[in-house]
């Protein structure tokens, strides 16, 4: 098998979770802004692609070098063994992006990059005509950062958040990889039972379970490099006959999701079918201050609506107000929130334990932790 180098691309603030992924999975990690690097075979990549909860896309690094004039970046692209890769029927689109960089045109840098990998393919495959791309697909990305290139092939396709048991989402969709980064963030573990009293379509929960089971995420789902010739089906076989024994799908869990929005309750109840947990996640009608229980211990995870997003600022107000009073009544109870309200702890009544700050989508937004009291049980 070869070696490649390999990036797991993140979302802004999640890199340090995605690090202790990959490194769980048994590979050193490097981070910088949005991405971690690593090394691995193709074992790796089916195993990451497979496994992987908080990252976007696993991608493999062909090169990177400076790159501050067109004939700079047409050689230099030339230059890395496409061959290695791409077989000669592969089609290759290619899309770019340039930031803070002399080459500002994304349009001509894709396009130059292009015709660099085919005069590299058309020399190593000796052709001299067109290539005709009727193979598997290969998708490449040019992206100049600070006049520096760096050449990419994404090995995931459809971006890693799509696990497959979404069917209907609601009108402010929670991305899967920051509800598992949620989830993880907590540190809560199958042997608590979980809430999320604004639950919508369900993603928190759904992420819980998951985790909860031991359950790889990519489990169900299709991946862009299973495709390739190079990747041999029996590495993604062997990956995802791993991923199957180690899910403990036996594991009890209490976990309940609740929202305001009938709809909503059904939408979740919907989805949790389809993930193969409809015995396992109760799903209500209820308002989060109509909140009860008799156990203790617990995780509350939620992501209550935002003021500039869902109804007005004064209802969400409200409803944090609310929450803030029925969890004095549970102090062994966690409580997480994800809220763009700047205000939160005001109105919740009480100091975060820690608070982290995160983007959903491009919402700048806290992640509100206020820790419980350990129980008395003995």
């Amino acid at each position: 098998m070869a070696n490649y180098k390999l990036v797991a691309t993140s979302a802004m603030g999640l890199e340090s979770i995605v690090a202790q992924e990959v490194q769980a999975l048994g590979y050193e990690t490097t981070v910088d802004n949005g991405k971690v690097y690593f090394e691995g075979d193709e074992t790796a990549i089916a195993r990451t692609n497979l496994w992987l909860r908080v990252a976007d896309r696993v991608k493999i690094v062909v090169g990177q070098f400076p790159a501050t004039s067109f004939e700079q970046l047409f050689e230099s692209v030339k230059a890395l063994p496409w061959e290695k890769y791409l077989p000669v029927d592969a089609a290759f689109p290619v899309s770019g992006k340039s930031v803070k960089s002399k080459l500002f045109s994304v349009p001509d840098c894709q396009a130059i990059t292009k015709k660099a990998i085919v005069e590299r393919m058309k020399q190593h495959y000796k052709r001299l005509g067109f290539l005709d791309e009727s193979g598997a697909t290969y998708k490449i990305e040019v992206s100049i950062l600070k006049d520096v290139a760096t050449l990419t092939l994404d090995t995931s396709g459809a971006g890693l958040h799509k696990r497959g048991y979404r069917q209907v989402q609601g009108e402010a969709p929670l991305k899967e990889t920051l509800a598992a980064a949620l989830v993880q963030i907590s540190k809560w573990n199958p042997n608590r039972p979980f809430v999320d009293p604004f639950c919508g379509s369900g993603t928190i929960t759904l992420e819980a379970a998951m985790f909860g089971q031991n359950i790889a995420p990519g489990y169900n789902r299709e991946f862009i490099s299973e495709e390739w010739p190079w990747m041999k089906a029996k590495i993604w076989d062997a990956a995802r006959d791993e991923a199957d024994s180690l899910a403990n799908y036996d594991q009890p869990l209490e976990i309940i999701g609740s929202d305001i929005d009938h709809r909503m309750v059904s939408i979740a109840q919907e989805n949790a079918l389809e993930a193969g947990f409809g015995d396992i996640i109760t799903f209500k009608q209820m308002q989060a201050r109509d909140f009860t229980t008799q156990l203790t211990d617990g995780v509350m995870i939620g992501n209550p609506p935002y003021g500039e997003r869902i109804g007005d600022v004064e209802v969400v107000e409200q409803v944090i107000r609310d929450l803030g009073q029925v969890m004095k009544n549970y102090p062994t109870w966690s409580v997480y929130m994800l809220s763009s309200m700047k205000n939160f702890e005001e109105l919740y009544g009480r100091q975060t334990t820690k608070k982290r700050k995160l983007f959903n989508g491009f919402i700048e937004t806290n992640y509100y932790q206020f820790w419980g009291q350990k129980s008395k049980k003995e």
